[in-house]
């Protein structure tokens, strides 16, 4: 006769196998996928597009699987469905990591100048691992290619790479050929233009500071190659406009994207408006004297981080391997040739 503890031991097993059927039901992967549906919907609505809040409705689907797996013993019998199933698991729980742990984001770098870790916009899963800042590589120059239109073809961009040891190595990448470092891929883009490099020397003990201020993209709003920026110790923001009337980029012949060869610089302080060309040097009110070092350009990069990617392609082709070794085997059970025929 089973003693009482036997028997509470008894009922819990088979109170967690009941709920086990009841997780690994056609009834609650219903739910799961109307719970998924909905997040999907609600996030596709947000303006930032947090696509991370698919990950809980990813993990109910995912334990719903498992238990499917641990409660039907036809999963057990047949190997192919089991490995098909275990890999639509896996496919679901690195999906919901991914989005809890990416980052999708965009980033300007002028040329010659280096990545300094920052994005100016990016969207990330809230378990991302921020190395960003441990990123370092310089703009050397690129090269954009246009075919009459004009229309772009290809980008080559050469950076240097610097390594923990302080090398560093040369790559070319482009649109489809990322620079690739801690996880984190970069691709140039469409998107490029101009940067006025500038030296601030304010009065007094004040060190000199030199740095770009970088103009909308070019040639997509290149009738508004104008921005403003702010300078220490003064009160307004300066507003600057690049001028030029060289022709870049042909709609009639191959062309290839490079900084105009003569050009002018509008600035404007207030009431005070000056016309600058590279070596001219002007005094903003009282506070330091500004000047107008150069033109040079500048890239945009996506940059994207998902270490999830390669063990998602080993899980789908283990999924199409054991589907197929599955219907192979259920097939060769059968004859190929008709009974009614003979």
């Amino acid at each position: 006769m089973a003693t009482i503890e036997q028997q509470r031991v008894g009922s819990r097993g088979a109170a967690v196998w009941h709920l086990l059927e009841w997780l690994g039901s056609l009834k609650f992967t219903l739910m799961a996928l109307l719970l998924l549906l909905g997040v999907v919907i609600r996030a596709l609505s947000l303006v930032e597009g947090f696509t991370w809040w698919v990950a809980p409705p990813l993990g109910v689907l995912a334990l719903n699987l498992l238990a499917a797996i641990l409660v039907n013993p036809l999963f057990r019998r047949q190997l192919p469905l089991l490995l098909f199933h275990l890999a639509l698991l896996a496919l679901m729980v690195l999906l919901g990591i991914g989005r809890m742990t990416y980052l999708k984001g965009w980033a300007e770098v002028s040329e010659g100048a280096a990545f300094d870790g920052q994005l100016v916009k990016y969207e990330a899963g809230p378990w991302h691992d921020w190395v960003l800042d441990q990123v370092r590589f310089v703009n050397e120059r690129f090269t954009i290619n246009y075919a009459p239109g004009p229309r772009r073809t290809t980008t080559l961009n050469q950076v240097r790479l610097f390594d923990e040891t302080g090398g560093s190595r040369v790559q070319v990448i482009g649109d489809d050929r990322p620079l690739i470092v801690r996880g984190y891929r970069f691709y140039t883009t469409f998107n490029k233009g101009y940067a006025p490099v500038f030296q601030w020397r304010p009065d007094g003990s004040g060190s000199p500071v030199t740095g770009d201020v970088r103009l909308p993209p070019f040639p997509g709003e290149a009738l508004r190659q104008h921005t403003t920026w702010s300078l220490p110790g003064l009160a307004e923001p300066v507003w600057v406009q690049l001028e030029f009337d060289e022709t870049i980029l042909s709609e009639e012949r191959a062309s290839v994207f490079r900084p105009p060869a003569r050009h002018h610089l509008i600035l404007r302080l207030g009431e005070q408006r000056f016309e600058m060309q590279p070596g001219d040097q002007v005094r903003l009110g009282e506070v330091g004297v500004l000047s107008y070092q150069g033109l040079r350009t500048w890239m945009g990069y996506n940059v994207a981080y998902d270490w999830t990617q390669p063990w998602l392609v080993a899980a789908v082709l283990l999924a199409v391997l054991s589907l197929a070794w599955h219907m192979g085997r259920k097939y060769r059970q059968r004859s190929w040739l008709s009974d009614t025929n003979h």
